[in-house]
C-alpha cells in the first residue's frame, strides 16, 4: 500500500471509528467558536505530535508548528509572517492565557544549524534565512560548551532554542502586555523523542526539569 491509499485507510478507521464513536462531541465543536486552554508552538518533525504527547482531544490546543519551533521577533512589515500571524490571532483573538514553545529532541533544524557552524551550510532557499533566527544560540553554546560531544551539545542548542523563543516572544507588544498584567504565561517545555520525557524550563535555576511520571 503506498503512502496515499494508507493515509485514506487511515481516514476511513477513524470515520467508522472515532469519528462515530464522538459524533456528537465533533459537532458540538463545529458548531460553537473554538476555546483552547492552551496555545503551543511546536516543530513540524513528523516524529513529535504535540496533541499525543499531552493526551489532548480536539479544540484543546491551538498549534502552531514550523522548522525547529522557532519564535521570530516583532516585525510589522508587508511580508509574510505566518508564525507571527497564528500567535496574534490566538493571543488576541482567542484570548488563550498559556503559550507554550515545546522543543524536542532530535530537532533536523538545529542540527543543520550545528553543521553550518563547521562549514556545511543547510542546501535551499529558506532554511538557512529561517535557522539564523537561532545562530546565536548557535554559536554561544558551541563556545560555552566545547567540552560536550555532538549529541549532548545539540541537546543543550535545542534548549537554549527554546529560551531564546521565549524571549523573542516578549518582543511582542501584545504578548509583553499581557504577560505584564497576568493574562498570559509563557512556558517553555522539552520533549525528548527516544525517552518520551517531558521537561519544563525553571527560569529560576536556567535548566529544564523533567516532569514526574506520577503527580
Amino acid at each position: 500500500m503506498d503512502a496515499i491509499a494508507s493515509l485514506i485507510e487511515g481516514y476511513r478507521a477513524f470515520r467508522s471509528g472515532t469519528y462515530r464513536q464522538n459524533e456528537e462531541r465533533y459537532r458540538a465543536l463545529a458548531a460553537k467558536t473554538q476555546k483552547p486552554k492552551a496555545l503551543l508552538i511546536a516543530c513540524c518533525d513528523s516524529r513529535t505530535d504535540p496533541a499525543m504527547v499531552l493526551s489532548t482531544d480536539p479544540g484543546e490546543l491551538f498549534v502552531i508548528r514550523n522548522v525547529a519551533n522557532l519564535v521570530p521577533p516583532y516585525e510589522p512589515d508587508d511580508h509574510y509572517h505566518g508564525t507571527s500571524a497564528a500567535l496574534e490571532f490566538g493571543i488576541t483573538g482567542l484570548g488563550i492565557g498559556d503559550l507554550i514553545v515545546m522543543g524536542h529532541a532530535r530537532c533536523g533544524g538545529i542540527e543543520a544549524l550545528y553543521e553550518s557552524g563547521r562549514g556545511n551550510p543547510p542546501k535551499g532557499e529558506f532554511i538557512s534565512g529561517w535557522m539564523s533566527l537561532a545562530s546565536k544560540v548557535a554559536d554561544e553554546t558551541l563556545k560555552t560548551h566545547a567540552h560536550l560531544d555532538r549529541d549532548e551539545t545539540l541537546r543543550e542548542m535545542e534548549k537554549r532554542a527554546v529560551v531564546a523563543s521565549l524571549e523573542r516572544l516578549r518582543t511582542f507588544p501584545f504578548v509583553r502586555e499581557r504577560e505584564a498584567d497576568g493574562r498570559l504565561r509563557l512556558h517553555g517545555w522539552f520533549y525528548g523523542i527516544g525517552t518520551g520525557i517531558l521537561s519544563i524550563y525553571d527560569k529560576a535555576s536556567d535548566r529544564f526539569v523533567d516532569v514526574p511520571d506520577v503527580a
